[in-house]
Parts: structure tokens; C-alpha cells; sequence
């Protein structure tokens, strides 16, 4: 057309691009700087090569293999079918009512610490801690003396005639969701804490003071701060539960049995490795599950803070 004016198109990328890629990839090469990070960094990706991916692409190519030794998901249709789909939904209602109980006792455990003075709080968080370098096995067995028909809690309920002492509170779920918190406490107390410890009381005091009542105050301000830290430590909680084994096999009974318990014994009882390398698998994919779900949650949030909806 006369008179019309054509913006220049902007130059294809040719065969160039490549080699200006290649250019830089060398130049940063050649700097003495990034030599020596790679050389300090080499034993670290060695360690997490070896110990690390390699067992995990081992596992899957075991799990994918097949008795004739041709390719199969036979073991992955076995695992999600029948008692061993049994034993995967009680790993995941265990592991939710674990978490949710750490949840609540944290909350209020880590709230109540958090208005304490520094000397008193430092001492309350010792006590906290100090159980989770015990032996899980020492704990355990610990629980077992405290819950057993004729330990110290049924001998205290039934000396206080409490009606239907003594209580059945091992070999059975409670016994088990009971061990469990008691392992997942200490990291719920030590997230919440730390969100808390964070929070302004400047905020709930003008609050207050606008004439907010504690209820809306808690609902409007403090739980929506503290929100971040309990869905990362409920997350995590759950994570944690999914693959514990030690507790939930010497506290519960054969109708709690665990996917690690489960594992086990494909393991050691029936040499089925196959089998138990799917379910390692499975149990892989729902603790990555839970960590994109947190790293979801964490974008969605900031998000909401950048626009201030928060």
C-alpha cells in the first residue's frame, strides 16, 4: 500500500542464539568464582546423587518390574486394591487425626507460651524439646507403661471410681493417634511459637481498645496471622505421620497397622520387594503431594498479602 509505514519485524532467532547460550555457559566457566562454587558444591551433589536419587530411581524400577522381569504396573493395582488399600486409607485418617490433634494441642500450648516472660518461656520450650532427643523407642515404651490395663492412668481412674475403668487404650487407634502426638508436638509447638512470637500486640490492643471483643479480635486479627503457621505445621505433621512406623506398630493392633508396617512386612516376611517398593513409591507421591500443596498455599497467601486482602 502507498504511503504506508511497516514496523520492522523483530529478527527471528537464528542458529546464533545457541552459540551466544554456549558463549556465556563458558565465560561463566572460565570465572574463578564460579569454579570454586561448583568445586565446594561437588561433594554435596555427590552425597545427595548417591544416597538419594539413586535409591529412589532404584525403587521405582523395581517397583516396575514385573516377577518375569518385563515392564508392569501390576504391583502399583495390587497396592491401591483390597486390604493393602485398607491399610493406605488408615495410614491417611491416622495421619489427619494426628495432625489435627497436634494442631490443637500446639495452639494453645504455644499461644500460652508466647505471653510468657522470655526466662519462663525459655524454661516451659526446654521441656518441650528435651523429649524429642529422647529414643522414639524409650518414649514408646514409656507411653505403653502410662496406657497399659494396669498402668499409672487406668490405676488412677479406677482408684477414683470413674465408671467403665479401667479404659482400653492400647493396641488400638487412640493408643496410636496418642503416640503420635506425642512425637509431632514438639515441631507444632515450635512453628506456632515462632509465628506467634511474631505477631504485633499492638494490633489486638487497638482492637481492642476500637472496641473489638476477644472473639472478634481473635477471629479477625490473630488467627488470620497465625493461619500460615498452622497449615505449615499441620502439612507437616501429616508428612511425618505418613511414613512413621515404630509407635503405630507397637502401640496399635493389626486394624492400625501403617503403610511402613505394611511395607515391613512385604519386606521381611514375604522377601516381596516388588510390592514393597509400590507402596515406598505411593507413600513418595503423597508426602510430594504435601509439599506442593504447602508451596500452593504459601504463593496463594503471598499473593493475598501483595494485594492486601490479608
Amino acid at each position: 500500500m502507498a504511503g504506508s509505514v511497516l514496523a520492522p519485524a523483530p529478527p527471528a532467532p537464528g542458529p546464533k542464539a545457541p552459540a551466544a547460550s554456549r558463549g556465556r555457559v563458558r565465560r561463566a566457566l572460565s570465572e574463578r568464582r564460579t569454579r570454586f562454587g561448583l568445586l565446594n558444591a561437588a561433594p554435596v551433589v555427590i552425597y545427595l546423587l548417591v544416597l538419594f536419587v539413586y535409591p529412589i530411581f532404584s525403587t521405582l524400577l523395581l517397583s516396575l518390574k514385573g516377577e518375569d522381569g518385563g515392564w508392569t504396573l501390576h504391583w502399583y493395582a495390587d497396592a491401591l486394591q483390597g486390604s493393602n488399600l485398607k491399610v493406605l486409607l488408615t495410614t491417611l485418617r491416622i495421619s489427619a487425626e494426628t495432625s489435627l490433634l497436634s494442631l490443637v494441642i500446639g495452639f494453645l500450648l504455644a499461644a500460652a507460651v508466647s505471653r510468657l516472660k522470655p526466662l519462663w518461656a525459655g524454661l516451659v520450650m526446654i521441656i518441650v524439646i528435651v523429649p524429642h532427643f529422647i529414643s522414639a523407642l524409650v518414649r514408646t515404651y514409656g507411653w505403653i507403661i502410662l496406657l497399659g490395663e494396669h498402668g499409672v492412668i487406668n490405676n488412677a481412674l479406677t482408684d477414683l471410681d470413674v465408671p467403665g475403668a479401667p479404659f482400653q487404650m492400647l493396641y488400638n487407634e487412640l493408643g496410636v493417634v496418642i503416640g503420635t502426638t506425642s512425637v509431632m508436638l514438639p515441631y507444632t509447638v515450635l512453628l506456632l511459637y515462632a509465628v506467634m512470637k511474631g505477631i504485633d500486640r499492638r494490633l489486638p490492643a487497638a482492637a481492642a481498645s476500637m472496641g473489638a471483643g476477644r472473639l472478634t479480635i481473635f477471629r479477625r486479627i490473630y488467627l488470620p496471622m497465625v493461619a500460615p503457621g498452622l497449615i505449615n505445621a499441620g502439612i507437616l505433621c501429616f508428612i511425618l505421620c505418613l511414613g512413621y512406623y515404630l509407635t503405630p506398630a507397637l502401640m496399635g493392633g493389626p486394624k492400625q497397622a501403617m503403610v511402613a508396617s505394611l511395607i515391613s512386612e512385604q519386606v521381611m516376611k514375604q522377601s516381596q520387594w516388588n510390592g514393597a517398593a509400590a507402596l515406598g513409591i505411593i507413600l513418595l507421591l503423597l508426602t510430594f503431594a504435601g509439599l506442593l500443596l504447602l508451596r500452593l498455599i504459601k504463593a496463594v497467601s503471598e499473593a493475598a498479602k501483595n494485594r492486601g486482602i490479608s
